[in-house]
């Protein structure tokens, strides 16, 4: 169950760059995007503390912060034209590679 929060929580933590980046794109709804930013940090936070209740604090961080970057990552080039040069997708790759590793050692 721990690890369903964490994935929760690492889902939320991909909503706040998203916020900034779009509020960005569509000044006449920054209000909007800055909060779905706010929200996203609160909520993300909230259920990363609910998930190292029973994780290392060390290795929820870790795993949090790494599906948070690979998802920023992955929507980056789905739908903002993000580059994907082969260097760009090897450290990706290592990132997932380190978030899977921590997930099954843990």
């Amino acid at each position: 169950m721990n690890f369903v929060l964490l994935l929760i929580a690492s889902i939320f933590e991909v909503g706040w760059p998203l916020g900034f980046k779009l509020s960005g794109l569509y000044p006449n709804h920054f209000a909007a995007f800055i909060s779905l930013s706010v929200v996203s940090m609160a909520l993300s936070g909230l259920f990363l503390y609910l998930a190292q209740r029973g994780i290392p604090i060390s290795t929820a961080y870790i795993i949090w912060t790494g599906i948070g970057a690979i998802g920023t990552f992955a929507i980056g080039i789905a739908f903002f034209g993000d580059s994907t040069s082969l260097l760009r997708m090897f450290f990706a790759l290592l990132i997932l590679v380190g978030v899977v590793g921590l997930e099954l050692l843990g």
